[in-house]
């Protein structure tokens, strides 16, 4: 007896072209406490059962018609890659010599039963598979799950906390996309940049907390007037960015940014200390198919440039 060793949750596919071979296979299988076996009686059928639901372990015979063992294992590993799994072969055969086994072995083979079939050697040999294939699954996993933690991590370090709004980090990656898209196809890319007007007095009478509320306000106020196609950002402070991209400068123009400045101040902004008035100074500056050229940094400098200067020219305005 060897049931003190198996797991009986393993997933077995077991192929044989006759029927009581796979009769024999499962019934062997079965007693020795494996629960979960299934039958399949060509190469095609095991792909398209592994297709629905993945096994740990596939036990094939060397020899059978159309696709033998060797072939089947090839197809399985394909398979095994396309869904970024691990599928456990051990071959059946009557065939002696190492050079046999050395080049099933290089073909991708785990293990083989020599026949005829000892049924505690079988279960034991199942087992075993069965652990390879939980190793590899398992290093599967842990993969998925960093690379998923790693795509979070991503997300994370281009999102600003407090308003959800992309950072600093973020428009840049996609304002230097924007800019190759735009010269690509000979569009248009506008960057916006807005200052909250005055916020050091927010921040100084009323507290950071309230400032920190004032922020939130303007960050979903500018999400609400902008595109979905556009990009909008928080730069850092009390300062953010619109990125606009435009497939045909004819659509352009300079109006819509007068629209949002006068949209993001048009009534007062609710928090904890009561509704505050807040204006914003913004400044614009866009690169066209057949200006000057303009890298990332030329054109948030430029817009930044008109930003103070709207600042200097009395705030609560859009200098183009």
């Amino acid at each position: 007896m060897v049931s003190h060793m198996i797991s009986s949750d393993l997933s077995i596919l077991i192929v044989d072209d006759t029927e009581s071979g796979r009769q024999f296979f499962t019934t062997a299988l079965n007693e020795a406490g494996y629960e979960d076996v299934r039958q399949a009686g060509s190469g095609a059928e095991v792909l398209q059962a592994l297709d629905e639901r993945g096994a740990d372990v596939v036990l094939a015979d060397w020899i059978m018609p159309k696709m033998d063992g060797l072939e089947l294992t090839q197809k399985i590993r394909q398979q095994d890659e396309e869904q970024n799994r691990y599928t456990s072969i051990i071959l059946c055969t009557a065939r002696e010599g190492v050079e046999n086994l050395v080049f099933a072995f290089d073909h991708g083979v785990d293990d083989f039963l020599s026949k005829p079939i000892d049924i505690r050697e079988l279960a034991a040999r199942v087992q075993a598979a069965g652990r390879i294939s939980s190793l590899q699954n398992s290093l599967f996993e842990a993969a998925r799950t960093l690379q998923a933690n790693n795509d979070k991590l991503a997300e994370l370090a281009q999102t600003d906390p407090l308003t959800q709004l992309g950072n600093r980090r973020y428009m840049q990656l996609h304002l230097e996309a924007i800019l190759k898209e735009s010269s690509t196809r000979d569009g248009g890319t506008c960057c916006a940049i807005i200052d909250i007007d005055h916020f050091k007095k927010i921040n100084d009478k009323h507290g950071h907390d309230i400032g920190d509320e004032v922020l939130i306000g303007v960050a979903r106020r500018l999400r609400r007037i902008v595109r979905p196609t556009d990009v909008l950002a928080r730069m850092g402070g009390e300062e953010f960015a619109i990125i606009m991209y435009y497939q045909n400068a004819s659509n352009f123009r300079h109006s819509i940014f007068g629209r949002i400045q006068q949209s993001v101040g048009a009534r007062p902004i609710k928090t904890s200390a009561g509704e505050l008035n807040v204006t914003v100074s913004m400044g614009v500056c866009c690169r066209f198919s057949g200006d000057p050229e303009m890298d990332m940094d030329m054109l948030i400098k430029c817009a930044d440039t008109k930003m103070y200067r709207a600042k200097k020219k009395g705030r609560n305005q859009v200098f183009y």
